[in-house]
């Protein structure tokens, strides 16, 4: 699903404004949440950290995945700094939260010889054992209850 947010500062107001779309159909996004915030409450939360300022943006209605959250509060904070952005749009897509790309590991090939190694040598072993045993065990008549006669 794509997701926008639209961060604006409205200075005259003194509130804090952030506006979260998504795509519900095709190539069309539509308003989820609009959350508004005073101004203070926001630069007393920047002064106290990024971790802070997460914890005020996010709300029952809009609670953003954390990759998504740090840059929405590095978004605000950057409107705070900055005295001509008053508004900044983002967009995410949650396919890049899933994809994840793998770096292969130097030591991948070296650990796979030791498993196929181990698992050779475990069968060799298991192979060339001389002692083996049925594991079905047959009854003589005396267990199966049958009784011979003497004549």
């Amino acid at each position: 699903m794509k997701q926008k947010y639209l961060i604006s500062k409205e200075t005259d107001q003194k509130k804090l404004i952030i506006k979260e779309f998504a795509e519900l159909d095709k190539e069309r996004l539509s308003l989820l949440c609009e959350e508004e915030y005073d101004d203070k409450i926001i630069k007393s939360a920047i002064s106290q950290g990024k971790e802070t300022l997460i914890s005020e943006l996010r709300t029952n209605n809009m609670y953003p995945p954390g990759i998504y959250a740090e840059k929405i509060a590095q978004a605000v904070i950057d409107i705070f700094s900055s005295k001509d952005n008053q508004s900044i749009e983002l967009s995410f897509n949650d396919i890049d939260l899933l994809i994840k790309e793998v770096a292969p590991s130097e030591d991948a090939d070296a650990i796979d010889e030791l498993l196929v190694d181990d698992l050779e040598e475990k069968l060799e072993e298991k192979n060339t054992k001389k002692d083996k045993k049925g594991s079905i065990k047959v009854a003589k008549d005396e267990d199966r209850g049958v009784v011979k006669e003497n004549s």
